[in-house]
């Protein structure tokens, strides 16, 4: 009994850690400690640096005029900015549309080999100071790359993470509203984390990084944007938060399309953790080390699996005649129970958004589940399926 009780605080001691627990750590110390920290705004910028925005598309005709505009609007003096798009594979119209506009670079092959290779070849024709990386799917506001060029005054920063946001509606199913709600979370942790030392880990949406740290990355690597920033860090240069640099994205058409993109997220993840196991000894680098293990180690292995724990050794304790086992037992069949709802509700839009978290909870931890058992398998395919999305 004993131990089972110390088993389950211990337990529901990650997981609150994992998900709160540490940013209220990084919080406090960013709050007390930081608080002479250098901004950015107001400054000007010595030096502005040559810089290639690339972008990876793929059958993307219903969007890529779109991106090919907002490219091109972009605030930069023109005679320092590159202009590259890579549309390996692609089989509709990207090619002919993009081939309207003279001032973008178009790289094509008839194979599909994957992003990855699609920006391993792009990179050779990228000879600017910074390159920065964007999906075709997205728009990009227009002093974005003004705003994340000013970090790199700092010889010390290696690349710059963005943030993302998704348009949400006033009434919204539950994979927008899910949606909306965690890229809300990430951003403000990616910010504690930036300014306590450095970001752990860039979305593939709008990232950037120095072009001479480009280090070609393994060609099965499942999330490349996360992998490619975190072997920068660990080579010892921190990765800054611009949240003033941002990329906007339609939240997934449904749950079901939401859904291949968080198993291929938790499958890269413990791909992840198997490639940067080095990370895990705080000895080396330890600020780097807490935040990742804090942040996303402890999210993408061992809490999903600590849920589960905590259910068995709730009900060992309640046939126990446990008190604090019959308590877990009712709270976690309300949390399910209004995840349940959720799901049932999956589909509908509905302007009570608070009513999908539980749901969209339970459904992250779920796709962790399936993502792990399809990398140990060798199922999980490094060509991005793509989402459909809103």
């Amino acid at each position: 009994m004993v131990i089972a009780e110390y088993l389950l605080l211990i337990s529901i001691f990650i997981i609150f850690y994992s998900y709160l627990g540490y940013v209220l750590i990084v919080l406090v110390f960013n709050k007390l400690l930081l608080k002479n920290k250098e901004s950015l705004e107001g400054k000007k910028q010595v030096h502005l640096p040559s810089l290639t925005l690339l972008v990876a598309a793929y059958n993307e005709e219903d969007c890529i005029e779109e991106k090919v505009l907002n490219s091109l609007s972009l605030e930069y003096p023109k005679n320092l900015l590159k202009i590259l798009f890579i549309t390996d594979g692609s089989t509709d119209q990207t090619n002919k549309i993009i081939q309207k506009y003279p001032n973008i670079i178009l790289l094509h092959e008839k194979a599909r080999n994957g992003k990855i290779a699609a920006t391993k070849r792009a990179m050779k024709f990228v000879d600017s100071e910074i390159v920065v990386f964007s999906d075709a799917n997205t728009t990009i506001n227009s002093d974005a790359l003004l705003k994340i060029v000013r970090h790199y005054n700092s010889p010390a920063v290696g690349g710059v993470a963005c943030e993302k946001k998704v348009k949400v509606q006033n009434e919204d199913n539950a994979s927008g509203a899910g949606e909306g709600f965690y890229w809300r979370y990430e951003s403000f942790l990616k910010q504690q984390d930036s300014d306590f030392y450095s970001v752990v880990g860039a979305a593939g949406e709008l990232f950037s990084i120095r072009t001479n740290l480009f280090v070609p990355i393994p060609s099965d690597t499942i999330i490349e944007d996360f992998y490619m920033t975190m072997k920068i860090a660990q080579s010892g240069y921190v990765i800054k938060y611009e949240p003033q640099a941002y990329a906007i994205e339609e939240p997934s058409f449904s749950v079901a399309e939401e859904y291949k993109r968080k198993t291929r997220i938790a499958a890269g993840g413990i791909q992840s953790i198997v490639r940067l196991a080095s990370l895990l000894n705080p000895f080396k680098k330890p600020a780097l080390t807490f935040l990742y293990v804090s942040h996303r180690v402890f999210r993408w292995s061992v809490a999903p699996i600590l849920l589960l724990a905590i259910i068995a050794l709730s009900f060992l304790l309640a046939i126990k005649g446990s008190w604090i086992g019959l308590g877990l037992i009712v709270a976690q069949i309300i949390f399910y129970l209004l995840a349940f709802v959720g799901y049932l509700l999956r589909n509908k839009k509905v302007k009570a958004k608070l009513f999908y978290i539980p749901f969209y909870f339970t459904f992250m931890n779920y796709a962790v589940y399936v993502g792990a058992i399809r990398y140990f398998r060798g199922s999980q395919s490094v060509v991005w399926e793509k989402s459909k999305r809103a």
